[in-house]
């Protein structure tokens, strides 16, 4: 599965999108940099709404760094005229540097005052002069010495919470007692990683990555059932599925389907 785009949940809404990897030293700390950029005419919105990985983000947009902590729902973000954001999704090993106490951010953000930063971003990203990739190259290198400069080489630790973060984007991984053995540690020691390096319990974060799964599953083949992809998903049944989807994203599984499949509609 596209990754970058699995928690995007109307896809026919996105702006302009665009997803760079970060430099080989910056690996430990960035998962990838990400970059929307529109300009809608007139009155006209576009309503995105997300389901996002559980992890924290740092986002620079023109006026603006905000650290992004994890989140516990859907969110929904209404654009209008021009803009643009130059973010960088953090993996695990960066968060203690960047978003100390991730649990106490949740659903939130804390502003970072760095007028460097804030300088550097926006400069490369004003820039006409060159072409858009260009521009985007250099605003994700100017963020990119920023985060270095801040991440030590991960601890012990910090790599084994990156571990973590890859083993539970697994789709075989479906319930918290598969991960010890998976990663050759105790359960406590991972409950323990979850809680300083994502803020959010490790059972919380496979059911994240499964109703991503089961929406990205639903927009891409209408013939699926439902109560299959609850299977596949490892539900018990079709209810607990549709119970938990509704719980996270408003809608059941039916609804949600329905409304991906109208290709038409903005917002």
């Amino acid at each position: 599965m596209d990754e970058d785009r699995r928690g995007i949940l109307y896809p026919q809404r996105l702006p302009e999108f665009h997803r760079v990897t970060p430099p080989p030293g910056l690996a430990h700390a960035v998962r990838w940099f990400w970059i929307p950029e529109w300009s809608l005419p007139g009155d006209e919105e576009s309503r995105q709404e997300i389901l996002p990985f559980p992890a924290c983000n740092l986002v620079v947009e023109p006026g603006s760094i905000s650290a992004v902590g994890p989140t516990t729902r859907a969110s929904e973000r209404v654009l209008a005229g021009s803009g643009w954001a130059v973010g960088a999704l953090l993996r695990p090993a960066a968060v203690p540097a960047l978003v100390p106490d991730p649990a106490s951010c949740r659903d939130a953000e804390r502003a970072i005052r760095d007028p460097e930063l804030l300088y550097g971003v926006v400069a490369a990203m004003a820039d006409v002069s060159v072409p858009g990739s260009v521009r985007r190259q250099r605003a994700v290198a100017v963020l990119s010495r920023w985060v270095l400069d801040r991440v030590p080489v991960p601890s012990a630790d910090g790599a084994l919470a990156n571990e973590l973060a890859e083993a539970l984007a697994d789709p075989a991984i479906t319930r918290v007692d598969q991960l010890p053995a998976r990663l050759h540690t105790s359960a406590r020691t991972l409950q323990r990683l979850a809680e300083r390096f994502f803020g959010l319990s490790l059972h919380s974060m496979i059911r994240r990555r499964r109703l991503q799964e089961g929406a990205q599953r639903l927009r891409e083949d209408p013939e699926l059932g439902i109560a299959a992809l609850a299977s596949e998903l490892g539900y018990a049944d079709h209810a607990h599925f549709s119970t938990d989807f509704k719980a996270l994203l408003g809608v059941t599984p039916s609804e949600y389907r329905a409304r991906a499949g109208d290709a038409g509609g903005s917002g």
